[in-house]
């Protein structure tokens, strides 16, 4: 039986270096890419091979993650990972964004997650790994990226709590936390709001972010935090009050 890698948002970002990864690992002999655009799927296809299938899902859709669910139960792969890293991110207030959009994001960040790993959950056995997309932002509450900010301290949780629940099966979940990274989700939420995040400390690369959280899904870790910043970032959000967190990242902002 072949050994599947399932990796969301896989077009583009750190999606995409996670399959440049995985495409090196001895367990891995097919990469299932998930993503919405099929003209970037297909490019991804055609760099890296035959070994990359790919399926066009809006991760906002249950429907959709249903379908997917069921190519996934008539062929019983054998899931050796598990990598929801697609996401959805605005940065400004509130009144900035539609009821749609704001609820597309909670769909896409939280519903999408859940989903895709409890119907993956069935396929895996010992030594499989899930990882899941939060984020520096979900270490406290963000002013101006509130429901962003929101679904990534979920995914934090969530993927913690589950940890513990799958140990018995050999399973981990990982919740991976990186803080800024040059990909297009920090520009697409730039959308020219009066209030909006300005101030990218700490940026680094996607590839390295997605090298250091296999090595801690692969140790069993159920966090992994990438460079001195975001854990110096951790540790504040540990012992200051969230209040205060809260100020230090508007005077950040220059809000």
């Amino acid at each position: 039986m072949k050994g599947i890698a399932i990796v969301t948002g896989a077009s583009s970002g750190i999606g995409r270096e996670f399959v440049k990864l995985l495409l090196k690992a001895k367990e891995v002999d097919e990469i299932w890419a998930v993503a919405r655009d099929k003209e970037k799927l297909n490019r991804l296809k055609n760099r890296f091979g035959v070994r990359v299938k790919i399926y066009s899902v809006d991760l906002s859709n249950l429907d959709q993650i249903k379908k997917f669910g069921a190519v996934v139960k008539q062929k019983k792969p054998d899931i050796k990972y598990l990598i929801n890293s697609a996401g959805y991110a605005k940065f400004c207030s509130y009144e900035n964004l539609s009821v749609r959009q704001t609820v597309n994001m909670i769909d896409v960040n939280c519903s999408a997650v859940v989903a895709m790993t409890l119907l993956a959950i069935p396929y895996m056995k010992r030594d499989s790994h899930i990882l899941n997309l939060s984020s520096q932002a979900s270490f406290q509450p963000l002013p101006y990226q509130n429901v962003y900010s929101a679904t990534k301290t979920f995914v934090r949780h969530y993927s913690r709590a589950l940890n513990v629940e799958l140990r018995e099966k050999g399973i981990s979940v990982t919740a991976v936390c990186p803080g800024w990274m040059r990909t297009a989700l920090y520009q697409r939420a730039m959308i020219g709001a009066d209030k909006t995040v300005n101030n990218f400390l700490g940026m680094t690369a996607p590839d390295k972010v997605a090298a250091k959280a296999l090595r801690d899904a692969r140790r069993n870790k159920d966090m992994s935090v990438y460079g001195i910043y975001v854990r110096a970032s951790h540790v504040a959000a540990k012992l200051l009050p969230q209040k205060v967190m809260m100020k230090l990242w508007m005077l950040q902002q220059n809000f």
